[in-house]
């Protein structure tokens, strides 16, 4: 039995792809036979389902789903459909089917595409939804008042089919579901893409006016806020969030009156992924928004048995928080679909709520929790899995390799780098690899005080704060004291010194707002000092100097934030012999060395590297892999500050 499934899985695929019509991987597609049916699985990704992403199915057991009686309780009667849902799944088929898979068997056509169009629940979830939808189609189209999803909904609409094919010589191709969406039926690819742009063409001319969801810059002072609500949020296990506005979001947070217009669900899809309710702050000054949130926060939790997934600041914009950033980006484009279609209802008297008997049987369905899971399963925990990560100088080199490990061990990663070609590149490699991690670039100086500002507040607004500083970013120029000039020495120290003092000036002051809305939280400050650090080099004083000082600044900024457990120690590698610093052919350390003569007799490069190979009791340079278990023992640890760890294979040894 091999079908072709080339249409449904490139229709899948163009309306998976396209937010206008599908968010957080919403709707499914199936196509039928005569003797089976394949339906998107449950968990399944339209935009990338592949054959395997369908779940098979014996069409005449399904048909026996229609004819049984099952018992009046719902929860109970929800496990009998789901097990003869499984029953009818074919020998070796392994997906789970989508709970909806009965209704598309109850259509005729072969090719079905269920969707939820941000247009369509425009009128489905306003009070004039019926009267619209008959003003527009007519007998084109059919109409299902919002029931429960599952068997309840499957027995409604085989009960109007019924009806329908009695006075109709075939069956709708466009069913419309208050509160819910549309199925789109054909015998074709073509006709089912024809379909919905006569949808399209319908409604979209009753449109006054369409929301302007361009994103807008966030305040700075939110700096000030969201930490603590991470942290508040955090007892249990850490959370992250990000925090967005647009002329869409201003507007609905301009007050607590208008924001009702967004404080309840329309459709399931939003109770799955976004909770039934956000939290609206009104108090606008940043101590104030703090403690109006905590307040608030237990009653909620006591009335909703759990924590808010968006919350709204006056004036500043709206926050997603969730368990993983997958998690908080699916907040955001389901409340922001939600925030869309309140606009829009008033082209249509206006927004039609689900009411809470509705809500509560969503939020407890068994299937719709499934497909909450399924949608952020962890891919991995990982040694640091969801703590998010500042690397200065992260783009590339000692500082990409550390931005990489971390990634891969699950954390949120910020790139801090001045080469912003790089940067980007490295963000978006991380990116492509992670599943429920996120990274970011953001261009920073770490000379300068206000770029390494702008990095701290860059880091809130996008993971609500931060867990670990690796201030990494460096530069070196060898030279004794002839060609030392006092520019290049002045640049060196500006970034080897005072950029680490900077990194952490600014960056405590995030570590020490969380830890007073979490004491127990630990968070970690770590410098990438050096070998140099411990012990004088040759014709390199300005790169040990800076590197001396930084060891003298780990030991006091240990001594003054502990009380915060803010942990600060610097790992101090040996010699990274395959990084740029050391292997670039034009300003590598091994050209340096060899150009300034700091190897007596060296005539080559090979020479040069080595004679510093020779210098290593165990052999080779450095890596990453040792510097990294350096690092997440300095993170594992509690009892460890103002310390600098050599990882220099027995090279410099503590004494």
């Amino acid at each position: 039995m091999n079908p072709d499934l080339t249409d449904i899985i490139e229709l899948s695929h163009y309306f998976g792809g396209n937010k206008e019509y599908v968010i957080a991987g919403g709707g499914n597609t199936s196509f039928k036979d005569d003797m089976h049916i394949w339906v998107k699985a449950s968990g399944a990704s339209l935009s990338e389902i592949t054959a395997e992403g369908f779940a098979v199915l014996d069409r005449s057991r399904l048909q026996e789903i229609g004819r049984k009686k099952y018992n009046p309780d719902p929860s109970i009667r929800e496990a009998e459909v789901k097990n003869d849902l499984y029953a009818a799944l074919l020998p070796g088929t392994t997906a789970r089917p989508s709970v909806e898979t009965s209704l598309h068997e109850l259509i005729a056509y072969p090719l079905v595409v269920h969707t939820h169009p941000t247009l369509v629940n425009a009128v489905t979830c306003s009070v004039r939804a019926q009267q619209t939808i008959q003003q527009l189609f007519g007998r084109e189209a059919l109409f299902i008042p919002y029931t429960d999803p599952g068997y309840t909904l499957f027995t409604v609409i085989r009960d109007r089919l019924t009806s329908w094919r009695k006075e109709n010589d075939r069956d709708p191709e466009i069913i419309f579901l208050e509160n819910h969406g549309v199925f789109v039926a054909s015998e074709t690819a073509r006709g089912i893409k024809e379909l919905y742009s006569l949808i399209d063409s319908r409604i979209r001319p009753l449109i006054s006016r369409m929301p302007d969801a361009k994103p807008l810059p966030v305040p700075d002072d939110v700096s000030w806020i969201l930490p603590a609500m991470r942290m508040i949020l955090s007892r249990e296990s850490i959370r992250v969030g990000r925090m967005a506005s647009s002329a869409l979001i201003q507007h609905f947070v301009s007050d607590v009156a208008t924001f009702r217009d967004v404080s309840r669900p329309f459709t399931p899809d939003q109770i799955v992924y976004c909770k039934a309710h956000p939290l609206f702050i009104e108090n606008e000054k940043p101590e104030d928004a703090i403690r109006e949130f905590a307040d608030k926060l237990d009653a909620y939790v006591h009335q909703h048995g759990c924590p808010p997934k968006v919350v709204a600041l006056k004036k500043r914009g709206v926050v997603a928080f969730d368990d993983n950033m997958q998690a908080v980006e699916t907040v955001q484009e389901v409340f922001g679909d939600l925030m869309k279609i309140s606009f829009l209802t008033k082209n249509f008297g206006g927004p039609h709520f689900l009411d809470q008997r509705s809500v509560s049987f969503i939020d407890s369905w068994e299937a719709e929790n499934y497909r909450r899971q399924a949608a952020n399963a962890p891919a991995g925990r990982g040694r640091v899995a969801n703590k998010v990560v500042i690397i200065t100088g992260g783009a590339q080199g000692f500082g990409g390799g550390i931005a990489e490990s971390f990634s891969e061990q699950g954390a949120n990663v910020i790139i801090a780098d001045l080469n912003e070609e790089k940067g980007r590149e490295m963000e978006t490699t991380l990116n492509v690899k992670q599943k429920n991690g996120r990274a970011l670039f953001v261009k920073t100086d770490v000379s300068d005080p206000e770029s390494v500002k702008h990095l701290m507040t860059e880091t809130v607004k996008n993971f609500t704060g931060f867990d670990v500083l690796v201030s990494n970013a460096g530069i070196l120029h060898a030279g004794g004291l002839e060609e030392m000039t006092p520019e290049v020495f002045g640049q060196m120290t500006r970034v080897n010194y005072t950029g680490y003092f900077l990194c952490v000036k600014y960056g405590s002051e995030i570590l020490r707002l969380q830890s007073r809305y979490h004491p127990s939280h630990f968070t970690d400050i770590i410098q990438i000092n050096s070998k140099s650090g411990l012990r004088g080099s040759n014709r390199n004083f300005a790169y040990a100097g800076g590197k001396f000082g930084g060891i003298g600044l780990t030991q006091s900024f240990a001594l003054e934030l502990i009380p915060f457990r803010i942990k600060v120690n610097s790992i101090c590698p040996g010699n990274f012999f395959e990084g740029p610093l050391w292997s670039d052919p034009e300003k590598g350390l091994f050209v340096q060395y060899l150009q300034t003569g700091k190897v007596p007799g060296a005539k080559t490069i090979e020479e040069v590297r080595a004679y510093y190979e020779r210098q290593i009791p165990a052999g080779r340079g450095c890596r990453i892999q040792d510097v990294m278990k350096a690092i997440y023992y300095a993170i594992d640890q509690e009892y460890e500050t103002g310390q600098a760890i050599p990882v220099t294979g027995g090279q410099e040894m503590l004494r």
